[in-house]
């Protein structure tokens, strides 16, 4: 395509020096600042300041506060009450064991219960370490980001020193590619940008100048007189005198807030130490009963028999094995482990195990704008001539997309005016549109780029060989703007870009149809007006000029006169998969709040888009935040969804004012400044793409694509996994209850001898109920699990039906065991039983482990009965229930087994009795859901 734009017709006092280094020091100007610090712009700090100053300030490093040693960690596990009352049992029971082996009436492997006990108590502590024990990173990927060398004037002499040893006051030289050590106020600057998205979460780097001085209540963001620890030069050069080292600097004080947050229980391991405490208090008071109620009727007549009192004993301990559901940690460890895998393939990483649970119950996603709402690219979205306004379509770097005028498609070239801002964009321009990967990539600057994309949507693909560029003048933050010659014989062809006003401040004429004219005031004032539209719809604006020369130009004419062409108006766009989410979320009962360190009007322009504020609604500022005491800030939460410029500090409290009112919160973010409020939140989502170390550190998740409809997916992986927990503890606590009411009946009804032994109850809790609850962890979700409002993060583990479900269950499993177990002592005491008299207790103990197998099947629904799931929905619990019920009848009728586990072979049957009685369980449980069903049909 030709470039063939018209030819235009000829155109013709000095302060007390202090120490305090908490100052503002954006407010001062370069001379004010070398004076507060003591230090000389020409020959930096002498030897003897510098030695001062290392006395007085220490070496320029963050600071780890003391954290627990790992044999803390590991006894804390052993602190839990359930383990607690286990290792008690396994005392007594080896005190016992003991005192057999003296008396000489052992038989069979000694100590083995409290061998076992011993074994579980073990397990469970180790793996509650292994969860515990990872120790937090993100401290030290901070070091790592504060440590590089640097140029430093010093005593009239330029060297290069490690970062840790600058003092305030050092006069340090700032190059291209250079990473800063320590917080500082520039001095020089020359076309100075630095990349500062760790600390302020803003995607395009920041253009610094020295000679300014700036309001007290700038944001960090805005201040472009200062550099900061941790950040990057993209461009350019500068000197600067340090402000700030070490913990002082806005990199230290995000090293303090990381250290200051203390970590919190989740939900889940709140729930769990709930569950616990019933658990041993439920079998404290049974087991009281238990001695009591055997004891009674020899208290009763004065006497005390040791034998009977020894039996009781036995039995409660038992009981207290039978109370703690041994298996369940290490089944909630795979559940959740399981769960991480699903989330992986919907791109969610988790890092922290309990996390995946907590996901289910949040009620609350704050997340951050760029990259994660939006697709961080920027994209063109409107183009306004002074005689048109245009619409473009398409997303990100597609180099395809509609120029629309008035809801009507149109031809961009038709338009001179459009068409010399189009080749603007595609000339003045220094990113390089490719295609690669399956996808369009841009390379150099973000914002460069979306101006070639709007190029060739208009199919103007302009290269440097067809249109050589002869000069450049480059942006710089005086001049606001960029400019270009290029050489289209017999002229010379030049193209500007910047800030509209500056552009305007040069522009003389504009282009009317074909013709140029000179620019009137009312059409300044309504390019003004345009450009005020744009930005007040969170557009990043840019303004486009040109000119014709007949010879090459020198500096002080190339940007004058210039022929104004229109503004292009571009937004870093909402990913379109995210407006959805974003209604999933509200359907579920989830906010969506916004929390960006960009510009208020953008961060309404997105926040709007996305459904997540209204138009009319307010954005509040870090600025506001700060002003707000807690009390208000507490109001403004539960009605403001959006938030701009804000600081880390900013995003700590916010978060911590939503958990304070019961809210369970899920943070996003990519930088630096994020990490306190990410490992403050409830769930820290860090970015698996754009975010720092840091954060991933700092984080409980990561986001391998970025993308906030992941953290969504996630959410109903967790709600599935928080489902499935309750399941599986409904399944084991319930048969539970009739192990514990079959163990305290047998003496209270004159049985003799406890019916299961401690290996026993652990071989249930361990192998009978875990296998299939194992497999529980896996059943899919249901259709309406994000169309449900979130469980209340306070709730009881027992709330919603579950603890009901498990009493009544329980009776159930504890009547028709002890019925069984009464028949089956009779039976087995008769003179002309064939067998062992103790079978009746190998009877109780295969009817209580064959009777889980039909209650896992029964579980798996609330309402719907077993012949109304397809069975292979789940295909792994069919595997295990049969694995399950054959390892039960090896340990009934294999010798070997038999003798460790102490059971007898059944006759046929007696092994038909055992399934009988496990059927009438089954057939409860599903008599239950009939019932529900009918009774909800009359009401």
């Amino acid at each position: 395509m030709s470039l063939s734009l018209s030819t235009p017709p000829k155109l013709t006092s000095k302060l007390p020096v202090v120490n305090d280094l908490n100052l503002t020091w954006h407010t001062l100007t370069i001379a004010q600042t070398l004076a507060r610090l003591e230090t000389d712009d020409r020959t930096g700090l002498t030897d003897r300041q510098i030695a001062q100053l290392q006395q007085e300030f220490g070496a320029n490093e963050l600071v780890a506060a003391a954290s627990r040693q790992w044999w803390q960690i590991l006894l804390d596990q052993f602190t839990n009450i359930m383990l607690v009352m286990l290792l008690i049992v396994a005392v007594v029971s080896g005190i016992f064991d003991f005192m057999e082996i003296q008396a000489g009436k052992t038989t069979g492997l000694p100590y083995k219960d409290t061998i076992a006990i011993l074994s579980i108590v073990i397990l469970n502590g180790i793996l509650g370490y292994f969860q515990e024990s990872r120790a937090e990173q993100a401290l030290a990927a901070l070091k790592q980001m504060a440590a590089p060398k640097v140029r430093v004037l010093r005593d009239s002499k330029i060297s290069e020193i490690d970062g840790r040893e600058l003092v305030p006051g050092d006069l340090i030289h700032l190059e291209a590619g250079n990473q800063l050590a320590a917080d500082a106020r520039l001095i020089e600057a020359v076309q100075l940008q630095i990349r500062e998205s760790a600390l302020t979460g803003e995607a395009t780097a920041s253009s610094k100048t020295a000679e300014t001085e700036l309001a007290a209540d700038t944001p960090l963001g805005d201040r472009i007189n200062l550099v900061y620890q941790g950040t990057e030069i993209t461009t350019g050069r500068g000197v600067a005198v340090v402000t700030a080292t070490g913990m002082n600097t806005e990199l230290g004080k995000i090293a303090a807030l990381l250290q200051g947050v203390e970590s919190q229980p989740t939900p889940l391991q709140q729930k769990l130490t709930q569950l616990g405490n019933v658990l041993v208090m439920g079998a404290l008071v049974i087991v009281a009963l238990t001695i009591v109620g055997g004891m009674l009727p020899d208290l009763l007549r004065g006497s005390f028999n040791l034998d009977t009192f020894k039996g009781l004993v036995k039995t409660s301990l038992s009981v207290a094995v039978a109370v703690v559901p041994e298996g369940l940690p290490a089944v909630i460890t795979i559940t959740l482990a399981m769960g991480t895998q699903r989330m992986v393939k919907r791109q969610a990483l988790i890092r922290k195990l309990p996390a995946v649970e907590t996901l289910g119950g949040v009620t609350i996603i704050c997340s951050d704008k760029t990259g994660t709402l939006t697709q961080n690219k920027m994209v063109v979205q409107q183009v306004a001539t002074l005689t048109a306004e245009y619409q473009i379509g398409g997303e990100g770097y597609i180099p395809n997309g509609e120029f629309q005028l008035n809801g009507r498609s149109v031809e961009p070239l038709a338009d001179p005016a459009l068409k010399g801002l189009l080749w603007g964009c595609a000339l003045c321009n220094d990113a390089v549109l490719q295609y690669a990967d399956n996808q369009w990539q841009i390379l150099g600057d973000p914002t460069e780029g979306a101006l070639l994309v709007l190029a060739h949507k208009a199919g103007i693909e302009a290269t440097a060989q067809n249109y050589p560029r002869i000069q450049e003048y480059p942006f710089d933050s005086d001049r606001q703007r960029m400019s270009i010659i290029c050489e289209q014989p017999p002229y010379y062809l030049l193209f500007a870009k910047g800030s509209p006003e500056s552009i305007l401040d040069r522009s003389t004429h504009t282009l009317v149809e074909d013709r140029y004219a000179e620019l009137t005031e009312i059409e300044r004032q309504k390019i003004r007006s345009q450009n005020a539209s744009l930005a007040s719809q969170g557009l990043r604006v840019l303004g486009f000029a040109y000119r014709y020369f007949p010879h090459l130009p020198d500096t002080d004419e190339a940007e004058s006169e210039l022929i104004w062409v229109g503004l292009v108006g571009m937004l870093d766009a909402p990913r379109p998969e995210v407006r959805a989410a974003v209604d999933t979320c509200k359907t579920a009962g989830i906010r969506t709040m916004m929390i960006t360190g960009d510009h208020p009007l953008t961060a309404m322009a997105i926040g709007t888009d996305l459904g997540i504020t209204q138009t009319d609604s307010q954005v509040v500022s870090g600025n506001e935040i700060a002003q707000m005491d807690d009390p208000t800030l507490a109001q403004t939460i539960n009605r403001v969804s959006v938030y701009a410029r804000v600081a880390p500090e900013h995003k700590l409290r916010i978060v911590k004012a939503l958990q304070q009112q019961g809210e369970l919160v899920a943070m996003t973010g990519d930088g630096v400044n994020d990490a306190p409020a990410l490992k403050q939140a409830d769930i820290g989502v860090a970015m698996g793409i754009t975010g720092t170390d840091v954060s991933k550190e700092a984080s409980d998740m990561v986001l391998l694509d970025d993308n906030f409809n992941s953290i969504v997916a996630a959410v109903e992986e967790g709600r599935i996994v928080y489902t499935n927990i309750r399941r599986f503890i409904k399944y084991i606590l319930g048969s539970n209850i009739g192990e514990i009411l079959t163990i305290a009946a047998a003496p209270l009804i004159g049985l003799g001898g406890v019916p299961l032994s401690p290996l026993q109850i652990l071989w249930m809790n361990l192998v009978t109920d875990g296998i299939p609850a194992v497999a529980l962890a896996l059943e899919p979700g249901e259709p309406d699990v994000m169309q449900r409002p979130p469980f209340q993060p306070s709730e009881s583990i027992f709330a919603r039906g579950l603890g009901a479900y498990i009493i009544r269950i329980g009776l159930v499993f504890g009547v028709v065991t002890i019925g069984l177990m009464k028949w089956a002592f009779d039976r087995t005491h008769a003179v002309d039983y064939p067998g062992d008299p103790d079978t009746w207790k190998t009877i109780v103990f295969t009817t209580l482990c064959i009777a889980q197998m039909g209650h896992a099947l029964a579980v798996r629904s609330v309402n719907k009965l077993v012949i109304e799931i397809n069975p292979f929905s789940n295909p792994l619990l069919l595997w295990a229930i049969l694995g399950t019920i054959l390892l039960q009848l090896a340990v009934v009728y294999i010798a070997p087994l038999r003798s460790f586990f102490g059971t007898h072979p059944l006759s046929l049957f007696e092994l038909g009795v055992c399934f009988g009685c496990s059927l009438l369980i089954f057939l409860w449980i599903e008599g239950e859901k009939l019932f529900v069903r009918w009774f909800r049909s009359k009401g």
